[in-house]
């Protein structure tokens, strides 16, 4: 049986769901180019739409797997134990190769709502991201703590302003504020592709916050309770968002350039943008720090079963932290940052779902080869209603993945990369097993 331990010193139910919030949402910044795509009236049903469809069934599954195994290493300790090596490897992979895309664009975010303040800061952006990315990496060389804590105050400081911005909304509307209908009439399949893709990227994660399972107090009920505050509220907090957008009278293609500052001077005036511009900058730094903290589990589980170099199981010291794992993630983002923000999207979207489809496999695999398993939570469906419970999502990213490699344009370079990225898992797999062929012979963990 796998076992597990519990930290004295781990994270509670409020210094995890605000990790799990700056890991899946950050807030609302990101969503400006989603009323380019989609227009106003899609807009508001993709919102509707893709977190029922997309988040619910992933975290329902996510949530049964952590609990039936709350161990370092989350999925891809999941994936190994349902399909065996080479299918953990490929999980890994994936996943390490999403989160490395996903890194690389909080910096640049960083830059872009810095600029704010500092409109010549544009020109020294790769330092600038520098030094966030390896902040980062010393505040993830502190401990899983240390992160909570702080990502507690800088969720605080997302959320104050926009809650300022819907509060003024209302008040300058005298509460008769207008919701436009919902419909996706006259939007081109190149467009629903990208506004599902803005929304799939603003919604995902779920997963990734489950790889440091042994270091949260009482893991079950602490994740369950966590993940659902968060879900609500990052749903709660998008709607108001495009009802404030909606009632502001802003430009979209304004909003889309110079970002949600630019509403809150329309809304309240300078103060606000203010308010809204210092939150994006807390918000690109508290998203960094999150999910840095859950890829940084991975490459030490990976190189516990030798898929990676021993050395990254080393923990540091003082800080019991895979400072190794960690400084290797940021080398890997340093040089990951030159991507346009519509691109990054796209590869990450792609990886990162190819990577949960495993999950979800694994999940199948359980239910028929252990069925009598012990798990605190259980979708209460047979294997036949979770795979069509499964079909919700895959659905999505299929819309999403086509629409890409269905454009001439700007879409179609980086779907081609994400997919040569996912080629490449097969390719090292069989680099590592030349390398040690008693991997080939590892299959399913009892």
């Amino acid at each position: 049986m796998l076992k597990t331990t519990t930290s004295v010193k781990g994270l509670r139910i409020i210094t995890l769901a605000a990790v799990i919030f700056c890991t899946v949402s950050g807030g609302p910044y990101g969503l400006e180019p989603l009323m380019i795509y989609a227009g106003q009236h899609a807009a508001f049903l993709l919102l509707l739409l893709t977190p029922l469809l997309w988040d619910l069934p992933t975290i329902f599954i996510v949530m049964e797997l952590n609990c039936m195994m709350p161990i370092t290493g989350g999925y891809y300790q999941w994936v190994k134990r349902a399909l065996g090596i080479r299918w953990a490897f490929y999980e890994g992979w994936w996943t390490w190769f999403s989160i490395f895309v996903d890194l690389a664009i909080y910096p640049v975010l960083f830059v872009e709502y810095a600029s704010f303040f500092f409109p010549e800061i544009a020109q020294y952006k790769i330092p600038i991201c520098l030094f966030l990315i390896w902040l980062g990496a010393g505040l993830n060389i502190l401990g899983i703590v240390q992160v909570g804590r702080t990502s507690v105050l800088l969720s605080i400081a997302i959320l104050i302003p926009f809650i300022l911005l819907f509060g003024m909304v209302i008040s300058q509307h005298g509460g008769n504020i207008s919701i436009p209908s919902l419909s996706l009439k006259n939007l081109s399949y190149s467009s629903l592709g990208m506004g599902i893709y803005t929304l799939m990227w603003n919604f995902m994660g779920w997963d990734n916050t489950t790889t440091y399972s042994e270091e949260v107090n009482k893991p079950v009920r602490t994740y369950l309770i966590s993940t659902a505050i968060v879900f609500l509220m990052v749903l709660v907090v998008y709607f108001i968002v495009l009802i404030s957008v909606q009632n502001s009278g802003i430009d979209f293609n304004e909003l889309n350039e110079k970002g949600f500052p630019s509403l809150g001077k329309i809304v309240g005036g300078q103060w606000l943008a203010i308010f809204i511009a210092a939150g994006g900058m807390a918000s690109a730094f508290g998203l960094f720090s999150a999910v840095l903290l859950s890829v940084s589990r991975i490459p030490k589980a990976m190189a516990d079963d030798h898929l990676l170099p021993d050395k990254l199981q080393e923990l540091h010291p003082k800080y019991k932290t895979p400072y190794l794992s960690i400084i290797v993630c940021s080398l890997v983002v340093s040089g990951m940052i030159f991507w346009t923000f519509g691109d990054l999207i796209i590869i990450d979207v792609t990886l990162y779902g190819a990577a949960l489809f495993l999950e979800f496999i694994s999940l199948i695999v359980f239910r028929i080869r252990l069925p009598d398993e012990h798990r605190p939570y259980k979708i209460p469906l047979n294997v036949a209603g979770l795979c069509l419970l499964i079909l919700l999502p895959v659905s999505v990213y299929c819309i999403a993945l086509s629409s890409a490699f269905l454009s001439t344009g700007k879409m179609f370079a980086p779907a081609l990369f994400a997919l040569s990225a996912l080629l490449s898992a097969e390719v090292i797999w069989r680099i590592i097993v030349w390398r040690n062929p008693l991997l080939k012979s590892k299959r399913i963990i009892d």
